[in-house]
């Protein structure tokens, strides 16, 4: 009976200490691969993305196959580019080709979505792109990228919010949000956000994050549930103001199932 009762014990201690991963993960808004000069220049991109060695990233303003973006598949140009593997979540049709949010990530895809957030008919369409991801310890999680709605008025951004909620609020798996939620701290679209998703209380994550060449203002979010789940070492705002008009969010953080 002794040694039945050991070899359980031993297991689960094994268990125990292969569990936490540390990960690092980024929101990044890339303006369509325009640049703020306008050049379009998928190679600074791609190369702002790999010196920081992000195992996940969030991006907005995303193009497939658009005119305005020389009929490149931004999503798979910088995969190649990353050495990521990369998944594309349309919000709409848009000249020539499409438009939306992108995930790039060193772990496996264990499944992915593409969720529509609702608008009002004349506003431009939204999406979040969903994915389950397994660490190479086998630990899953969910991560979200999205982009709300931009306009001043915060109607369809509500609606986005109360969407991502009601969708995600009950999660199987502890989740991440990151993207351009085009809504500051004390707005009412974070208010209802922020009933599941959590800021960090870390250095840097009250920093101002648009426009890069100067930030006033904090739009771009790493957000997670269940606090118990995650440990943030570090969270930077990163102003490449030659890549984009939006800063790079960034954080270190230890995933704990």
């Amino acid at each position: 009976m002794r040694r039945f009762f050991i070899v359980p014990l031993f297991l689960l201690a094994l268990v125990g200490r292969a569990q936490s991963d540390t990960l690092r993960v980024m929101s990044f808004n890339i303006l369509h691969g325009a640049t703020v000069r306008n050049d379009f220049n998928l190679d600074t991109i791609a190369a702002v993305i790999k010196s920081y060695d992000p195992d996940l990233v969030a991006l907005q303003e995303v193009d497939v196959k658009t005119r305005r973006a020389k009929k490149y598949d931004l999503p798979t140009e910088l995969a190649y580019r990353t050495g990521m593997a990369p998944l594309f979540a349309r919000a709409m049709y848009y000249d020539g080709g499409e438009y939306g949010e992108a995930v790039l990530s060193r772990y496996s895809f264990v499944e992915t979505r593409n969720v529509a957030l609702p608008h009002l008919p004349d506003s431009e369409p939204r999406a979040a792109a969903v994915v389950k991801v397994r660490t190479q310890k086998g630990n899953t999680f969910r991560f979200i990228a999205t982009h709300l709605d931009h306009q001043a008025d915060e109607a369809d951004r509500i609606m986005q919010a109360k969407a991502l909620v009601r969708e995600f609020g009950a999660s199987e798996y502890p989740t991440l949000l990151l993207g351009d939620l085009n809504a500051e701290p004390n707005s009412g679209t974070m208010a209802i956000i922020s009933e599941v998703f959590k800021s960090p209380d870390v250095d840097g994550a009250g920093e101002y994050t648009y426009p890069s060449s100067g930030p006033h203002k904090k739009i771009d979010y790493i957000l997670y549930d269940r606090p118990g789940h995650w440990k943030v070492l570090e969270y930077k705002v990163l102003c490449e103001n030659y890549a984009s008009d939006h800063c790079i969010v960034m954080a270190t953080l230890v995933f704990r199932p």
